[in-house]
């Protein structure tokens, strides 16, 4: 039933939906450019890539460790890394071919020359994965050398870790978002470990300015009750075919997966509200034809 101090405005705003394409162009970037076309169809918001300079990126040890299996591109890991890897010539031509279709180009950044060259572009959002959330020079140079949002993965990272991201930002904290993350590919539901999203809400209450949710399960299931614990931006691996080579596409969506979750989050949106009156206008008819007249 309505009341007076209930809004009937949908109290849930609609997530950001972020695709990540990251490495799954191939190396190619006609794919890369057909990925963007088809993530701003399904109705993402951004196209997200990776950068990297794997020389930097990589110890001399773990380039040249061997990388042979079916999802390898280079018989070394380094290899296999600079065969995934656009020249940032390139990300340019991207960020405005993604503009230009009318979708936000954003990348995450490995290293401090990834860093610098991603935020000569000038994104609204770069990104930090989990894995160098404890790159304090490049955190530092993110706060302070480029003037859009960071946002930052948490998977497999301490509390300890977590709070050292959130401090350096705290003279500016509208800047920064946190995303739960469980970082494995594909991740089983009971290692989501959703509820993640809520103590992370909790616990950096103020000093952030929202909580993600960075999805490596398969299915759309998850990201609903991620929304509804108050993530604010979805982020999900998407592929044009889930069975190319290559490790993140078996953790992706493919774009009728995608288009199904926007719709989802949409319609769950719109849900969050309060009737605006006890009988609404949809039931009014229903009412007349079906409901019992008491004595």
């Amino acid at each position: 039933m309505t009341d007076d101090s209930k809004s009937t405005k949908p109290e849930l705003e609609e997530p950001i939906m972020i695709a990540e394409i990251g490495c799954n162009h191939r190396g190619d970037v006609s794919t890369a450019r057909e990925l963007i076309v088809v993530a701003k169809t399904c109705g993402a918001k951004f196209a997200k890539f990776q950068k990297r300079n794997p020389r930097e990126s990589l110890t001399a040890e773990k380039y040249a460790s061997p990388y042979d299996n079916p999802h390898s591109y280079g018989a070394t890991y380094g290899e296999h890394r600079e065969a995934l890897e656009f020249p940032i010539a390139v990300h340019a031509e991207l960020k405005a071919y993604a503009e230009d279709h009318g979708i936000d180009y954003t990348t995450s950044v490995w290293d401090m020359t990834s860093a610098r060259e991603a935020a000569s572009l000038e994104p609204k959002v770069l990104k930090i994965p989990s894995a160098y959330n404890n790159h304090i020079k490049m955190l530092e140079f993110l706060r302070d050398g480029y003037g859009g949002e960071v946002h930052a993965s948490v998977g497999m990272s301490t509390v300890a870790e977590i709070d050292r991201v959130v401090d350096l930002f705290a003279d500016c904290p509208e800047r920064l978002v946190l995303y739960s993350c469980t970082s494995g590919y594909p991740v089983a539901p009971a290692d989501v470990c959703v509820l993640e999203i809520k103590r992370l809400g909790e616990r950096y209450e103020g000093r952030i300015k929202a909580i993600g949710f960075s999805g490596h399960h398969n299915g759309i299931a998850i990201d609903i009750a991620a929304v509804m614990l108050g993530a604010s931006v979805i982020e999900r691996h998407f592929t044009l075919d889930r069975t190319w080579k290559g490790t993140d596409h078996a953790a992706s969506l493919e774009p009728q997966g995608l288009g199904k979750l926007v719709r989802d989050l949409h319609a769950v949106s719109l849900s969050m509200n309060y009737k605006s009156k006890e009988i609404l206008p949809v039931e009014a008819v229903q009412r007349e034809k079906l409901k019992y007249v008491a004595d």
